[in-house]
């Protein structure tokens, strides 16, 4: 049951993150408004309904952006809303321009996470995208899932294009979901194999790493929280040093330290070949888990490894201690 207390600015303001997954408390003031908060202190108004048999959730917007009393009177407007009819067009639509529609309306990502799901879309669902979308079939989309290399990534084109084919039926372009009756693809777990033991082994190899470029830019995978993309691509008009952060994000001590030893004299904190960033160095990371005597390890694993423990929050002083606190810990 959600915890309910009467929503003001100063409770929802010092809400506390879970550690993870998410919470939801209910407004007294208006019951049928709820709040989901994340364990990186995203706060997000929402309803929820049975509609048409189905029991869903609708969000309203996130807060602050959407305040109490804007989020308090929009309730019956989308409940209103959400128990209509869909309106049935009889004009048809091919997917690509659903997906420009579903894209618009219900993916809510950052750019960088926008980006790799649109390049996704365009690799995976080709052969799909000239398709009107009311003529699509089971046969079509399994074709397509069957063609993906990899369970992990044709698992999650699947639960994409069911969450797609939904909201063609609740906005009336589709009368079936041609992906409901395709069996769940059954996945096996990598297990992630760094454990703390591991993660000073890997640290000791970094640190015999003879190329310097590449030291830091793998040091920089441990202090900044950060995913290798993000990492290698940095630039140094996104770093402030008098606040200690690196774009909307704050740094990490070790961060700090390890950004001001470099040689600031070009676009990018860590120089690939020619005028790029670095991209990929698969070989020298290689050896450096071969080194740390985990031969299977990847820079992601890295990233996992320490997102997973870090307590996340909205204040940004407090999300900076955190990160301190926990490279303390775990390089002790």
């Amino acid at each position: 049951m959600a915890h309910q207390f009467f929503f003001n600015p100063f409770i929802l303001d010092n809400l506390p993150a879970p550690s993870a997954g998410f919470d939801v408390v209910q407004d007294l003031s208006e019951p049928r408004l709820r709040m989901y908060v994340t364990s990186r202190g995203v706060k997000t108004f929402f309803v929820r309904k049975r509609v048409h048999g189905r029991d869903k959730r609708i969000i309203i917007g996130n807060y602050p952006d959407v305040d109490i009393e804007q989020a308090r009177g929009a309730v019956p407007g989308v409940l209103a809303t959400a128990m209509e009819k869909p309106h049935v067009h009889r004009k048809k639509i091919t997917l690509k321009k659903f997906m420009d529609l579903y894209l618009e309306k219900r993916v809510r990502r950052n750019s960088y996470s926008r980006y790799k799901l649109e390049r996704a879309i365009k690799h995976h669902l080709g052969p799909l995208m000239d398709k009107n979308i009311s003529d699509i079939t089971t046969d079509d989309v399994a074709n397509v899932i069957d063609n993906i290399g990899g369970r992990a990534i044709a698992a999650r084109m699947q639960e994409f294009l069911q969450s797609v084919f939904k909201y063609a039926i609740d906005s009336g372009y589709a009368k079936q979901n041609p992906v409901a009756v395709l069996p769940k693809i059954q996945q096996t777990r990598r297990v992630r194999p760094l454990n703390r033991a591991g993660f000073h082994r890997l640290l000791d190899a970094i640190n015999r790493e003879p190329d310097l470029n590449l030291r830091a830019a793998f040091l920089m995978l441990v202090y900044a929280f950060a995913p290798k993309s993000q990492v290698f691509s940095m630039q140094w008009s996104d770093l402030d040093f008098n606040h200690d952060t690196w774009g909307d994000r704050p740094l990490s001590d070790m961060a700090i330290v390890l950004l001001q030893d470099l040689p600031q004299d070009g676009i990018w904190v860590f120089p690939g070949r020619g005028r790029g960033h670095l991209t990929d160095p698969r070989v020298a990371w290689r050896r450096v888990a071969k080194n740390a005597g985990i031969p299977n390890l990847t820079m992601d694993d890295v990233h996992k490894f320490l997102v997973r423990q870090l307590t996340w929050t909205s204040d940004r002083e407090d999300f900076r201690a955190n990160m301190n606190a926990l490279l303390a810990d775990v390089m002790a």
